[in-house]
């Protein structure tokens, strides 16, 4: 199946890139009255609810014909939330934010040997290749110093190989997901945060106990969080690596870093750093190079 990109799609990634920027400030948020495993466990807990509700108006069906898909589905419904959830809520309290977000870029290049080999029309050509490494260079820039800085801290190793092993996570379940059959996306998306629920907050209770009691505000982003950037943002994944395919998708990793960067400035009055303008100019020299193919194919239709 052919890689179909429009201009939907591109509009779908840019505001999956703005919607992940500014998830990062309302995390922090929730963290002040919430810990790490229960906030992950009430975002994707919540947002499993609220679709699985939709799913039901809409009919609720059986959609997957052949039995023999459910352990793939199971496992991209692993990869895709709970287990990168709870990785990265264990690893950043061992490593720098700026090492975590260059492992969130790093999706894209892990993506493209993985897509070359499992999915069809995804090769892994010389261009595309300089393209996504010169994007990722353009994150680098943007993070500065603190991309490979050390905490000091003895288990920051391990803090890094799990921040990795989200990026990993992210990779594969992005190409997983597109082998599967033709299927209703609202379907997908539900039963993917069904399973990421279902692992996550036996998790929590054996990690950090019994939920705390949150206060009114806590609850309403927990809310925020679950609404539109796990459950929405899930429905518009799911539709960009089912249509346009998970290689296009991985370009939303050098997004999210710009939009952070630009929020944090707009909203909390974080300075920018001087090097945005060089590190923009390399992200979208390296997303031209990797997508000049579709990008000709938009502008000519």
């Amino acid at each position: 199946m052919t890689p179909n990109i429009t201009r939907v799609s591109w509009f779908m990634i840019l505001v999956l890139g703005l919607t992940w920027g500014a998830t990062f400030m309302v995390i922090e948020i929730a963290l002040r009255g919430i810990t790490p495993f229960w906030l992950a466990a009430a975002r994707i807990g919540f947002a499993a609810a609220l679709m699985t509700a939709v799913w039901l108006v809409r009919g609720g069906k059986l959609f997957l014909e052949d039995a023999r898909d459910w352990p793939t589905m199971i496992v991209v419904g692993a990869l895709s939330s709970a287990i990168p959830f709870m990785l990265l809520s264990w690893g950043q309290q061992y490593t720098t934010s700026g090492f975590a977000g260059v492992s969130m870029a790093a999706v894209a290049l892990m993506v493209l040997p993985l897509a070359h080999f499992l999915v069809p029309g995804e090769r892994m050509t010389l261009r595309r290749t300089a393209g996504f490494v010169i994007g990722f260079a353009g994150v680098v820039v943007l993070i500065g110093g603190e991309a490979f800085s050390s905490t000091g801290s003895s288990l920051e190793p391990f803090g890094r190989l799990a921040c990795l092993g989200v990026a990993g996570c992210y990779a594969l379940s992005s190409v997983l997901m597109r082998r599967l059959p033709a299927i209703d996306p609202i379907g997908l998306a539900t039963v993917l945060l069904i399973i990421g629920a279902v692992l996550v907050i036996p998790a929590a209770l054996i990690v950090e106990g019994l939920p705390p009691s949150v206060d009114g505000q806590t609850l309403a982003v927990l809310a925020l969080l679950g609404l539109v950037p796990t459950a929405g943002a899930n429905i518009l994944r799911v539709m960009v690596i089912r249509s346009a395919g998970p290689t296009f998708m991985s370009l939303t990793n050098y997004i999210v870093p710009v939009w952070s960067v630009i929020l944090g400035a707009a909203v909390l009055s974080e300075p920018l750093p001087p090097s945005l303008l060089s590190a923009m100019a390399l992200i979208l020299a390296g997303v031209f190079l990797s997508q000049w193919g579709a990008l000709k194919r938009l502008f000519r239709g």
